[in-house]
């Protein structure tokens, strides 16, 4: 599987293929730098080689997967938007509208904070 289109024919609700081309062009359009990636069955973007975030998806949600230590920065602002959260990932409804200022932030902090990381995933203690 090479692109999103053909990662996003095999989900069913049509407003989820939708909601992540919307996000995949303003992915694009402010962070051309970030490169999209199918891989472990989900859309992800990588800078240079190190992962910054990834969706999947539920029949009732988007799940949106930073990595731990940017949903730890950014949990009272996920929170407070009306996301759920667990441990790895924050979920938005499909009923709820997508936060693009939280989704940047989030982002543009894991860019900073893998500059120059050589490696894809963080260390947990990292």
């Amino acid at each position: 599987m090479n692109t999103l289109i053909e990662y996003l024919d095999k989900i069913e609700n049509k407003l989820q293929q939708e909601r992540m081309i919307k996000i995949d062009q303003w992915i694009q359009k402010n962070m051309p730098q970030l490169k999209l990636r199918i891989a472990w069955n989900q859309p992800m973007y990588v800078l240079d080689k190190t992962f910054i975030i990834a969706f999947s998806f539920s029949k009732n949600h988007i799940s949106v997967a930073p990595e731990t230590k940017a949903l730890v920065k950014y949990e009272a602002d996920i929170k407070k938007t009306g996301y759920s959260m667990s441990k790895k990932l924050f979920r938005i409804l499909n009923d709820q509208e997508v936060n693009y200022e939280l989704l940047k932030q989030i982002i543009e902090f894991n860019m900073l904070d893998k500059a120059d990381y050589q490696k894809f995933w963080r260390d947990e203690e990292a």
